[in-house]
């Protein structure tokens, strides 16, 4: 089949009414059904949007919309210069939009403003292009799924059809929507290709002016697909204007330049047989050689329509193509103007956001909060709820940390007694290489002291519903609440009610300075945009300390302060000159012989340690095989899949299995909590940040994704840590959770500011190496420290991208509750700044019972037996810990 390519007039634009392909192709290559009939597809609206209680209106699909905007004649006005765009992001429920967001904010001079898909009607939304003339073009995002289900696109496919003379570029499933609405075939590609790099040959158009084309051109995208367009099907109103330039993906680190290679690598990559599997499907095509060469259709046009797709991740330049485009459109000059007089909006347009009445002029002027998303929040504090002036007193005393024992000695000779009830121990027990620095140790005390113990209700099946939290003070005092809105917003609430003066903590190095320190469980996902929770967690859904009275410990110096936080002014000073006798006390006990090291043979599973699983090997390798058909038909990128082990204890010193454990594998975000009214005690050796907030305003968060068995020899352990450096599939998975995490942040972070300055660097611990990277950016003023957690939890390393979908599709596939595995230990401080966790390596002691959670994930290039063995590894330090105590 011949294609024509761009020609010097490649944007024409009709002047007559109504010139639309009204027909699209309504047959797909196959339907695709959610497991065990969690949640069903099929092509009508009517059968999908009970199971996800989505309200879409019955004429969201039809050809032509009676009565549209779309059969007025537009008047073309002058060209006017512009001095900002405003773009429309369509958000499909994807994990990549506000990447998408933050670089529009910058290209455009005034960040987009995302509308989910079904957030508004059709006829919403041509009030707001046709009779507002509030935006100047439209972004539709990638998603989950596949075009062919119109929940899956919602508006996506109407705007497509109908705004021919508005500029459009649909980005992956935006990009198969184009294709889809006008009559291509939409089919599973031969391999699903997620995380991973391709060449690209494109035609030289407008879209692509200035950016290399062809093999060895440096111009390379991730592609994120498992589905695409049939180029067999293309019909002639869509033109190719990208394609792969080889059959051949690249894993990220192979498109850098090295000076050198190292060896082993070369022969680790051969070992490891990266080379994908042979194509099988149709849907490549072009000779290379006089060799016919599979290529997929990676950019497609509508041939009058100023409609464009693109499948691979080249948005950041495209989408300023996109914009200047929208300048050369016609119409589009008209809605510059209506942009610069303001955007007013035609009063008579009154529409519902969300459920409730909005008119177009609210609607645009509530842009910046709406842009985060389900982060409703209130910042402004109740009269009802009243104001706190906390008062901070410290002490430091140099060098003390070293003469006294260090941070174990510290914590079990002031906190220890009586079975360590109600204290907490956030322990960067693994310091080098700068991964942590500071502990922070503490127990029940002072006036301010409080527990917060919340459950979720039984009721709490969707987003929003209400759940029960308990407050117990200082002196043993409880009461109930209902709280309807949420534990994240009542923590929200608590700490905006917190007043303090920024110099009584000047000349301190670190971040808390007294706050709440617990943990979030993993089912508060309900809380930040997952439609449910299919399992009940056995544990409290977060359960924190007002912790008023705390000990620090710096490692790089060894310096030791003591910190009590009182309300209003006072002089009370005796917790600080109590503890402070307490610390000189320890002097000369640094040579005291601590427990006896236990030494007993090693379990390398933990059915060796005793644990019984919550699936055998046969079910969870049949787990991840559902993971993987997902994972073919579009519905997820990367699914994060977990199980439980558990084991009867008994009567145990939960205290000295943490100590045991943390001398095992040290981590640099470790911690200790005990629960003593709830008879729960958390153990945790975690290697990984979720989510920093310092007070500078700089958010980090650090995943991980890629993990491999330290080795028995220097040689094998070095040959081990390259194996991992250079894996495609391990760099596929960290790079994918680095975009989801790029995309939290986005939401919350100043335009322009989101980065990464460390991609994919291995980190060696006691049993494992770990790939790990950094993202940072600069969060917005007027957003609160919970709003920033709220937008990025559960850790994308946990769940998978896309987030919501993943999480769903996990939840028909996970037999049990995760608890407060895969959820967040840490702090708020009062200051409003935060650093949190990611609960893996962790022993949960609930009741008497040992729960260790594992995991792995899932992408196209997985194996499932090596998934287990990977999930299998993980368990392995804190299962020994276990055995060995």
């Amino acid at each position: 089949m011949g294609f024509t390519l761009c020609s010097s007039s490649e944007l024409s634009y009709p002047s007559l009414e109504g010139l639309r392909n009204a027909q699209a192709n309504p047959v797909a290559s196959k339907s695709f059904t959610r497991a065990g009939g969690y949640i069903k597809k099929h092509y009508f609206l009517s059968s999908y949007s009970d199971a996800r209680k989505l309200v879409i209106s019955s004429h969201l699909f039809p050809g032509h919309l009676e009565g549209s905007f779309m059969g007025k004649k537009r008047q073309v006005e002058p060209r006017k210069k512009l001095e900002f765009v405003r773009t429309l992001l369509i958000d499909n429920y994807d994990s990549y939009t506000y990447n998408i967001y933050q670089e529009l904010s910058v290209i455009n001079g005034v960040p987009p403003v995302v509308v989910r898909n079904d957030e508004l009607t059709w006829k919403d939304i041509c009030c707001l292009l046709y009779e507002d003339g509030a935006f100047d073009n439209i972004v539709i995002s990638p998603g989950p799924g596949s075009p062919t289900c119109p929940a899956d696109i919602g508006v996506c496919r109407q705007l497509l059809l109908e705004c021919w003379d508005i500029p459009i570029l649909g980005v992956c499933l935006g990009h198969q929507a184009l294709g889809y609405a006008h009559g291509a075939q939409i089919i599973h590609a031969s391999e699903p290709i997620h995380g991973r790099l391709s060449e690209i040959e494109h035609n030289s158009c407008n879209l692509f002016a200035n950016i290399p084309s062809g093999r060895n051109s440096r111009f390379k995208v991730v592609r994120y697909h498992s589905l695409v367009i049939d180029a067999e099907s293309l019909p002639k109103e869509l033109i190719p204007i990208a394609w792969t330039a080889s059959d051949d993906t690249l894993s990220f680190l192979e498109t850098q330049k090295f000076d050198a290679i190292p060896d082993a690598y070369e022969s680790e990559r051969q070992k490891a047989n990266f080379d994908s599997f042979s194509a099988k499907n149709g849907s490549y095509w072009g000779h290379v050689n006089g060799t016919k060469s599979r290529k997929v259709v990676m950019g497609i046009r509508h041939a009058t329509w100023p409609h464009y797709g693109v499948q691979g991740d080249a948005y950041a330049s495209l989408s300023s193509k996109l914009v200047l485009a929208s300048m050369q459109v016609p119409h589009a000059t008209g809605l510059f103007g209506a942009v610069h007089r303001g955007r007013q909006s035609v009063k008579k347009a009154d529409f519902r956001v969300n459920g409730e009445a909005c008119s177009s002029g609210q609607f645009m002027r509530g842009a910046n909060q709406r842009n985060l998303g389900f982060l409703d929040m209130v910042n402004i504090l109740p009269p009802s709820l009243g104001a706190k002036f906390l008062r901070l007193k410290w002490r430091k005393f140099g060098h003390l940390a070293s003469e006294v024992g260090g941070a174990r000695n510290i914590f079990t000779e002031l906190f220890g007694k009586n079975k360590a009830e109600n204290t907490f121990w956030l322990d960067s027990s693994s310091t080098e290489k700068g991964r942590a620095r500071f502990s922070f140790m503490g127990g029940k005390g002072g006036d301010l002291w409080k527990q917060l113990t919340f459950r979720l209700s039984e009721q709490s099946d969707t987003a929003g519903e209400r759940g029960h939290l308990l407050i117990e003070d200082t002196k043993g005092f409880t009461c109930s609440k209902i709280l309807e809105e949420g534990f994240f917003e009542y923590l929200n609430k608590e700490l905006l009610s917190l007043c303090h003066e920024e110099k009584d903590y000047e000349g301190l190095p670190f971040d808390f300075y007294g706050g709440f320190i617990g943990y979030i469980g993993y089912n508060l996902k309900v809380e930040c945009g997952a439609a449910s929770n299919a399992h009940k967690s056995t544990t409290p859904d977060a359960c924190f300390f007002f912790a008023d009275n705390l000990v620090v410990i710096d490692h790089h110096t060894n310096d030791v302060y003591v910190l009590s936080l009182q309300e209003g002014n006072t002089t009370k000073t005796q917790w600080l000159d109590d503890t402070e006798k307490k610390l000189v006390s320890l002097k000369g006990s640094a040579t005291r012989q601590l427990h006896e090291r236990i030494s007993k043979p090693v379990a390398n599973s933990p059915h060796e340690a005793g644990f019984l699983s919550e699936k055998s090997q046969k079910q969870y390798v049949s787990d991840v095989e559902k993971c993987l058909e997902y994972i073919k038909d579009g519905e997820s990128y990367e699914l994060c899949l977990t199980t439980q082990f558990r084991k009867f204890i008994g009567e145990v010193d939960p205290l000295r299995l943490y100590l045991h454990l943390r001398e095992k594998n040290p981590a640099p975000y470790a911690s200790w909590l005990n629960f003593s009214k709830e008879n729960l005690c958390i153990c945790s050796s975690s290697p990984e940040r979720f989510l920093r907030l310092d007070r500078n305003g700089i958010l980090e968060a650090k995943p991980i994704k890629g993990t491999i068995a330290r080795g028995t020899t220097p040689e094998e352990d070095e040959r081990l840590k390259l194996q991992l450096q250079y894996s495609e599939k391990d760099q596929a998975e960290n790079l994918m959770i680095v975009d989801l995490l790029r995309n939290d942040l986005g939401r919350v972070c100043e335009p322009g500011t989101v980065h990464v300055p460390h991609l994919m660097e291995v980190e060696s611990y006691a049993t494992v190496h770990t790939m790990v990277s950094t993202i940072r950016g600069k969060k917005q003023s007027n957003v609160s420290a919970v709003e920033c957690v709220k937008a990025a939890f559960p850790g994308g390393s946990m769940t998978g991208a896309p987030k919501l979908r993943s999480m769903e599709l996990l939840d028909s596939i996970e037999s049990c509750s995760r608890g407060i595995y895969s959820g967040s230990i840490g702090f708020f401080s009062y200051n409003q700044t935060f650093d949190l966790n990611i609960v893996i390596r962790t022993v949960v002691i609930h009741e008497n019972e040992a729960t260790i959670g594992a995991g792995g994930a899932i992408v196209a290039l997985s194996d499932p037996e090596k998934e287990y063995e990977e999930m299998v590894l993980k368990t392995r330090a804190p299962a020994n810990a276990v055995m060995e105590f």
